[in-house]
């Protein structure tokens, strides 16, 4: 297939550029605060730009629609297809924990696609998760339930949710990567939060997918209804292969002076600082989302009564607000700094946790709706939005793949997966959520401590 060869000459400053380079048809001349400059052909990096943002983003999206499904139809009907045994609470914590297991995970997938895709590349990354994670989705449509084999359906529903993190594990950092490493560095923020909002994005075709089965009578949402969605995946996944057949590796990677020979060796050796300050990053950042999001659908609809549509829409509608809010957050941080509005989201999401579970507790549909969609739609995408350009550009580009997925992926699994496990368990030794609210505060305080070491990189060149 054909390749778009990007021109890209670099130099310490700009009176350095070959004088031969200026007849570029359409160029781009960048500076940084280090003095050194990049002249790019802008046309031809615009139009493998835009292909790598379209591909990243479908694929994407299909990934997080594969992978939120689960959290969104699990709550509903898999304590009683698939932990029929226990009483509903404990049901719930098994769901859960299962729920988990993709988190576990996700650290695995990092390390292996993070190896591959910093000696090898992007690329071919990309493909092999998509693949992976749409198999798998597509397995867990076909299980037998427990009332059928029973305990094998448990163990399989296990063995696939482990192989849905796996995939997302390589998948959540290899598409932002390829998204600033095409980017001109003004625009890194808004491309990164581009595929950020993919994630979104997946989360409401899952929220429309599970809000139509869950208006189903309950003997059909239990026999099949709950297999649609899983099942969709199929032709989701064949759309995403083909438009991910059609790009080209990162121009930044192919141009990278050297390759670590052991990538996770050299990024824990060379930038464990960086990989800390991610790590507790994410921990509060993952761990704010699935507190308001996919924790308060069973808490909300099993222990407070509100009806399973109310917060069901309510998070479809939470996360079309994010859908747009990201892209402007992610230009916004170009302009006035990635760390600067990660810090703003970490403080005002600890605010909001103080009285968050209040409102939900009110049972009023329009105040819970609405603390779902600030919490969810506006608060999160801050923190979201903001480090898919700013933690990659914590590291070199020779183990930037592997460096992020480790602090990353390791705080995916402490923060947002262990989170519903650990609010449902508070909450039952407690019988309040005052001790989940104060879990979350002790994470943020954590984050914004871990940060305060870190650098400001919005107008800084990509480490070579």
């Amino acid at each position: 297939m054909p390749r778009t060869q990007v021109r890209v000459v670099r130099a310490a400053n700009k009176n350095k550029i070959d004088k031969r380079e200026e007849n570029v048809a359409i160029k781009t001349l960048e500076e940084y605060d280090d003095g050194s400059a990049v002249l790019i052909d802008a046309r031809q990096m615009a139009s493998s730009r835009r292909r790598i943002l379209v591909a990243g983003t479908i694929g994407t999206a299909i990934e997080w629609y594969d992978f939120f499904i689960y959290g969104l139809i699990a709550p509903l009907v898999f304590d009683q297809l698939f932990f029929p045994k226990f009483d509903q609470l404990t049901a719930t914590i098994a769901v859960f924990a299962t729920f988990a297991v993709g988190f576990l995970a996700r650290p695995f997938g990092g390390l292996v696609f993070g190896h591959f895709g910093d000696r090898l590349g992007r690329r071919s990354v990309l493909l092999c998760t998509l693949l992976m994670m749409g198999l798998a989705t597509m397995a867990i449509g076909l299980l037998p339930t427990y009332g059928s084999v029973g305990v094998i359906a448990t163990v399989a529903l296990v063995v696939l949710r482990f192989v849905q993190g796996f995939a997302l594990g390589g998948e959540s950092t290899a598409a932002g990567l390829m998204a600033i490493e095409t980017s001109p560095g003004g625009q890194r923020g808004f491309s990164a939060a581009v595929i950020q909002a993919a994630g979104p994005l997946g989360v409401v075709l899952a929220s429309f997918a599970a809000l139509e089965i869950s208006r189903l009578p309950q003997a059909d949402l239990l026999s099949w209804g709950w297999r649609v969605p899983f099942l969709i995946s199929a032709v989701l996944v064949i759309l995403g292969a083909y438009m991910r057949l059609r790009i080209e590796e990162s121009a930044t990677f192919r141009g990278a002076p050297e390759l670590a020979a052991v990538p996770a060796i050299e990024a824990i050796r060379t930038h464990w600082r960086s990989i800390m300050i991610v790590f507790f990053a994410e921990m509060a950042q993952t761990s704010y989302f699935y507190l308001t999001a996919i924790f308060t659908i069973s808490f909300a609809t099993r222990q407070l009564g509100v009806e399973k549509d109310v917060v069901t829409r309510a998070v479809l509608f939470a996360n079309l607000v994010a859908l747009i809010a990201m892209p402007l957050i992610g230009a916004w941080s170009d302009r006035i700094g990635r760390k600067r509005l990660f810090l703003a989201g970490l403080a005002i999401a600890a605010v909001s946790m103080l009285v968050f579970y209040n409102v939900v507790a009110s049972r009023d549909t329009l105040l819970v709706s609405t603390a779902l969609v600030l919490a969810a739609g506006v608060i999160h995408p801050l923190m979201f939005s903001t480090e898919g350009s700013y933690f990659p550009e914590l590291f070199p580009t020779q183990i930037r793949f592997t460096g992020v997925s480790i602090g990353k992926q390791f705080g995916v699994v402490f923060g947002g997966g262990m989170a519903p496990l650990v609010a449902t368990s508070l909450f039952a030794q407690t019988g309040t959520t005052h001790a989940i609210t104060g879990y979350y505060v002790a994470l943020a305080v954590a984050a914004v401590i871990a940060l305060s070491f870190a650098q400001e990189t919005s107008r800084s060149r990509l480490l070579g």
